[in-house]
């Protein structure tokens, strides 16, 4: 049997080891337990959800276009006739680099683009539009439209703000009752003013102006009267209307984007219209057209 002083020893070392224990066991569940034992973090993980995945997917695999003439390209290529692989939605032209080209690549947007605007549309047109662009079940659709409803024949015969807004929002549903996870990117109706401002100087392009292109901003293009500059001013009113209504009813819908006014705002040169009419983007247009949206769909925040 151990002598006294031996189990004095052995005492002292199993002393040691529960204690190394003990300390182990509180480094492992943590310092910062709570007065119950159990550890604050732990407590903190349990009860916190899992991150829900961001609504709006920066890189889409696919592209449908809705909208105008300009979407198609109008007067980009030739007079008088649509060019839609100018267009800065889904065209092909490699000086254009469309939005379709910058995010999926030139063989992609071959593939997996679809362009259903159409010339001379308005928006009572967009959701049949829309019924078409959701067939495609893409990713995104890109809206511009709005410039025909306020480019009529006469001011009176604008579409009113309220008709706007109804048919924005039954095109939103039909593309909800089709496509509920396609994200839409709105393009905001550019300032139709400024593009008589820039083009009145072009001689030839006031002629192809006579033959009916947007009358109720382009007619009578250098009558500085004041009628014609009140007439001018509310076409510039209602577009600035429409962009509101864009604004506020994409705003409600979590997967929608507004451009938060980037094309009405864009100061389009005589570099950027087309060089038969004046009034269209041509190519270098439609590249900055393409810029604008690339550059909203990929942010990672809204614009404004």
């Amino acid at each position: 049997m151990p002598d006294r002083s031996v189990r004095h020893r052995s005492r002292t070392a199993l002393a040691a080891l529960a204690a190394m224990s003990f300390l182990g066991t509180a480094v492992l569940t943590g310092c910062d337990s709570g007065p119950d034992r159990t550890t604050k973090g732990a407590k903190a993980d349990a009860g916190r959800k899992p991150a829900a995945a961001p609504l709006w997917d920066r890189s889409p695999e696919s592209v449908a276009a809705v909208g105008d003439s300009i979407t198609r390209g109008f007067d980009a290529c030739s007079v008088l006739a649509d060019c839609p692989e100018a267009s800065w939605a889904t065209g092909t032209d490699s000086s254009v680099r469309s939005l379709a080209v910058r995010l999926l690549g030139a063989s992609g947007a071959a593939d997996r683009s679809w362009n259903h605007a159409e010339t001379g549309a308005r928006i009572a047109q967009l959701p049949e539009q829309m019924a078409l662009a959701a067939q495609e079940d893409p990713d995104l659709v890109t809206v511009m439209i709005g410039a025909n409803d306020a480019c009529r024949d006469s001011v009176r015969t604008m579409t009113p703000v309220a008709d706007f807004r109804a048919s924005f929002e039954a095109s939103l549903r039909q593309l909800r009752s089709a496509a509920p996870k396609t994200q839409v990117y709105v393009s905001s109706v550019p300032d139709l003013k400024r593009l008589w401002s820039t083009g009145r100087v072009n001689q030839l392009g006031k002629q192809i102006w006579k033959l009916g292109i947007c009358k109720s901003m382009l007619g009578d293009a250098d009558n500085m009267g004041a009628s014609a500059v009140a007439r001018r001013t509310a076409v510039q009113d209602r577009v600035i209307a429409y962009n509101e209504v864009l604004r506020e009813v994409c705003a409600k819908d979590r997967r929608c984007r507004y451009d938060g006014g980037a094309v009405f705002d864009y100061r389009f040169t005589g570099k950027q219209l087309s060089q038969w009419d004046w009034f269209h983007p041509g190519r270098n247009g439609q590249a900055r057209l393409a810029e604008i949206a690339y550059r909203n769909v990929t942010a990672a925040r809204p614009p404004g």
